[in-house]
C-alpha cells in the first residue's frame, strides 16, 4: 500500500507490531437436578443432568508507528555494503542484488526513475552486472568479508583463473571500476567514488529509495495521470536493456485481478503483482528479506503481558 501511495505523492504510514497477545478462556459447567414424587403414581419422577464447555481464543495484535531514530535507522539509512554482499555470499545473484540496492559503484551509476533522481544508466554499469553474475555461476570465484576499523569492511578474492572466460570477465570488471589487476584484498566502503584503485565504494540505497524507485514505474491509470493525482512515468529513454524494465511490474484495474500474487485496493482501483510474473514476484521476495536487513541495532523491549488462563 505505501508503494503505491508514493505513485500518488500520498503520506506513506510505516507500523510495526509492537505486541501480540493471546487471551485463553475454559469454562465448563455441569448441571444435575433430579425430583421425585412420594405418592401415586411414579410417573412424574424425573432426573436431568447436563454438562457444557466453552473454549475461546482471543488474539491481540498492537500496531505502532515507526517514527524517529527506528524511522531514520530502519527506511533511511542506506544499506551497508558489507550486508549487500553478505547477501551475495549466501548466494543471491550478484547482479539483482546490485541493481536493486545500488545507485554507483566506483563512480559508475545505476538507472534511477525516481523522480528527484531521474537519471539512465552508465553503460558500463551493465557491463559489470552481466560480467559479475557470469563468474557467480561459473563458482570461479570465492569471497571473504571481514570488519575492518571504522565502517569499512575488507573483501577477499579468491579467483581461479584457468578459465579463459572467466578471467575475461575479471578483467573486464577490474577495468570498469578501475582496480588494481593483481590486488587480492579490496577495501569495500559507502560512497560514489574510491579513494584509490583497492578499494570499492558503493552508494547504496535505503528502502525509502527502493521503494520510490518501484513506485516510479507503477502503471498508474492514465485518467489519474491526466488529471495530475499521480505522478507521470519518467522520463527516460524506451527500454533498451533487459535491466531497464521495471524492478517490479504493478499493474492497475478497476475490476479486482483474478491472477493475483499481491493486491491493495486504493482510490477506487486495484494494484497488483500478476501471480504469472516470476521475475517481480521475486524482486518483491527480496525486497522483504532487504526490510529485515535493514533492521539493525537493537530493538527497544516491548511491554511483557501475562494473562492467566483458568
Amino acid at each position: 500500500m505505501n508503494i503505491v501511495k508514493l505513485r500518488y505523492a500520498d503520506a506513506p504510514v510505516y507500523l510495526e507490531v509492537s505486541s501480540v497477545i493471546s487471551s485463553t478462556a475454559i469454562q465448563s459447567q455441569v448441571n444435575l437436578s433430579a425430583s421425585w414424587f412420594s405418592g401415586s403414581p411414579a410417573e412424574g419422577n424425573n432426573q436431568t443432568l447436563g454438562a457444557s464447555g466453552l473454549y475461546t481464543d482471543r488474539p491481540t495484535i498492537s500496531y505502532t508507528p515507526l517514527s524517529g531514530e527506528r524511522f531514520s535507522r530502519y527506511l533511511l539509512t542506506p544499506l551497508s555494503p558489507a550486508a549487500i554482499f553478505s547477501l551475495v555470499q549466501a548466494g543471491y545473484p550478484v547482479d539483482r542484488v546490485l541493481h536493486l540496492t545500488t545507485r554507483a559503484a566506483n563512480g559508475l551509476y545505476n538507472r534511477s526513475t525516481s523522480p528527484s533522481r531521474l537519471r539512465a544508466a552508465d553503460p558500463e554499469f551493465y557491463a559489470v552486472l552481466d560480467a559479475l553474475r557470469r563468474i557467480q555461476r561459473s563458482e570461479k570465484l570465492g569471497m571473504r568479508i571481514s570488519q575492518r576499523a571504522g565502517t569499512d569492511s575488507e573483501l577477499l578474492l579468491i579467483a581461479d583463473t584457468r578459465s579463459e572466460i572467466v578471467e575475461t570477465d575479471r578483467r573486464l570488471v577490474r577495468q570498469s571500476l578501475h582496480l588494481r589487476p593483481d590486488a587480492e584484498i579490496l577495501k569495500l566502503t559507502f560512497g560514489s567514488v574510491q579513494r584509490d584503485d583497492t578499494e570499492v565504494a558503493l552508494l547504496t540505497r535505503s528502502m525509502s529509495e527502493i521503494f520510490s524507485e518501484i513506485a516510479a514505474t507503477i502503471e498508474a491509470p492514465p485518467i489519474h495521470v491526466q488529471e495530475g493525482r499521480a505522478n507521470p512515468e519518467p522520463a527516460l529513454p524506451k527500454v533498451s536493456n533487459e535491466w531497464d524494465t521495471p524492478l517490479v511490474r504493478i499493474h492497475s484495474s478497476e475490476r479486482k485481478p483474478d491472477n493475483a500474487y499481491a493486491a491493495v485496493h486504493y482510490r477506487d482501483h486495484w494494484f497488483w503483482i500478476d501471480d504469472r510474473d516470476l521475475k517481480s514476484k521475486s524482486e518483491f521476495l527480496f525486497i522483504l528479506v532487504l526490510l529485515s536487513l535493514a533492521e539493525t541495532g537493537v530493538a527497544p523491549e516491548t511491554p511483557v503481558i501475562t494473562i492467566p488462563a483458568n
